[in-house]
């Protein structure tokens, strides 16, 4: 009997955010509970913040934590409306 590879329905996705005043920045989100504490980013050497995580296919709400403040992704204009009656940004990861 062959067996058969099955393929990883995780994508690798790289969050940014560009700011030059931050002295800590934090991913939070549905994927990791809102946990402001499981997702640190880190600047890069163009003083970028990032932070890679692999995500299931699947639709996805988050924010950024900046020096205690939530902010959301200026870059993402895809967004929805929260219980708090502020916004999260939505990413929709798919198949490759």
């Amino acid at each position: 009997m062959a067996s058969s590879k099955v393929k990883s329905k995780k994508r690798k996705i790289t969050f940014s955010l560009d700011t030059d005043t931050a002295a800590e920045v934090a991913l939070v989100g549905d994927f990791n509970n809102w946990s402001e504490t499981s997702h640190p980013m880190k600047k890069n050497k163009n003083g970028v913040w990032e932070k890679s995580l692999m995500l299931d296919i699947g639709r996805y709400e988050y924010k950024f934590i900046v020096d205690g403040r939530w902010q959301s992704d200026p870059q993402n204009g895809q967004v929805c409306k929260n219980s708090f009656g502020t916004i999260n940004n939505v990413l929709m990861v798919t198949a490759p």
